[in-house]
This record gives structure tokens, C-alpha cells and sequence, in this order.
């Protein structure tokens, strides 16, 4: 059985985050991709990237409209892997924390924490106030990893496509999923 994940694009800033972890799932023939993209996410992908929204949609296998409360990722019986909201708005973020389903993105990542499975938050907001910190707090209490898009620089990156990458991989990592996308901290000892 293929694993399933759920990738939900909210509508905040940086749709390329959610764009690269898509060209990255969609090289596994063992993932079944699952993509929720909101209204407000379509409109950064046009103003943000190169990228047309139907080109977007063509890396997942399955599709949902934000509004498609009736999907199968509604239910906590369609079993999936784990799902990765990426870039995550302060509007999902907090309906995500108090429990507001009134989309697919807040439902689907209901399931995940009503059915114990892996979720990933990538916030995107800065700087963050009390509100925002305090939905991150309780979402991490209830065993969300919380994954902030903060860049790295230990493998010496050249472009921002190897910043893309090396956060990329580490969302995989979280996912369970093993990648080449960027080199991994050399503490000196052999592997």
C-alpha cells in the first residue's frame, strides 16, 4: 500500500515552500499525494512564483477545493501517513488550534490530531505575537511539530534553491521519508 500525505498551501507568504516539498513527494512512487491548495494560496502562487496553479495541482494524485468538506481526508477512517501544512497562515494556524473545521485544511489536520498521526506545521508570519506563539504552544502540546521556515547554513548553501532544499528534507525527515535533497550535519564520526 502506497503511504498517503496530505499537503495543505494556505494563503500565507512563501507557496514555494509547499511547491518544493510537492516536486519532492512527487518523485516517490510509493506516496500517494493528497493536496488541498486555499483560495488565497492560489493567488500567492501567482504572485509569488512562476508556477500556474494547474501546474501545481498536476503534482499531487489527489485534488480538493478548500470548501470539499465531504473528502475522504475529512474522515479519520481514509487512513494517511501524516500531513504537512505548508506555508501555514495565522488564520489556519489558529482554527487549527481551537478546533475551528470550517474548511478542509483545519479538518483534515482535526483528523491527524483526533487520530494521532503525524502533522506538521510550517508557520509563516514574522514577527510573531503572544496569539500566534501561544496556538503554536498548544498545537506542539498536542504533539504537532511545529517547523518554522528558518534557514540553515551548515551545509553552506549557494542559492535559495539549497535553502528550499535543505528545508525540504528536513519536513521529510519529519515525514519518516528518506531524501537526498541536501547534505546532513558532520559532527566528525562515520556513519
Amino acid at each position: 500500500m502506497k503511504k498517503r500525505i496530505v499537503v495543505a498551501i494556505s494563503g500565507a507568504t512563501s507557496s514555494i515552500y509547499g511547491i518544493r516539498l510537492l516536486e519532492a513527494l512527487r518523485r516517490y512512487e510509493d506516496i500517494e499525494i493528497h493536496l488541498i491548495i486555499s483560495h488565497w494560496a492560489e493567488e500567492n502562487i501567482k504572485i509569488e512564483t512562476s508556477y500556474s496553479v494547474e501546474e501545481i495541482w498536476a503534482l499531487a494524485h489527489h485534488n480538493y477545493c478548500n470548501n470539499e468538506m465531504g473528502a475522504r481526508i475529512s474522515s479519520g477512517s481514509f487512513r494517511v501517513s501524516g500531513m504537512v501544512v505548508i506555508p501555514c497562515s495565522m488564520k489556519t494556524l489558529s482554527a487549527i488550534s481551537c478546533g475551528f473545521t470550517e474548511n478542509l485544511i483545519a479538518r483534515a489536520a482535526d483528523v491527524m490530531l483526533k487520530e494521532h498521526r503525524s502533522l506538521i506545521i510550517v508557520p509563516r508570519e514574522t514577527p510573531l505575537n503572544v496569539i500566534h506563539l501561544e496556538n503554536m504552544l498548544k498545537l506542539a502540546r498536542m504533539g504537532v511539530s511545529i517547523m518554522p521556515p528558518m534557514p540553515s547554513f551548515y551545509h553552506q548553501p549557494k542559492s535559495v534553491d539549497d535553502l528550499l532544499n535543505h528545508f525540504t528534507g528536513r519536513v521529510l525527515d519529519l515525514l519518516g521519508i528518506d531524501h537526498k535533497m541536501s547534505g546532513r550535519w558532520n559532527d566528525g564520526l562515520d556513519d
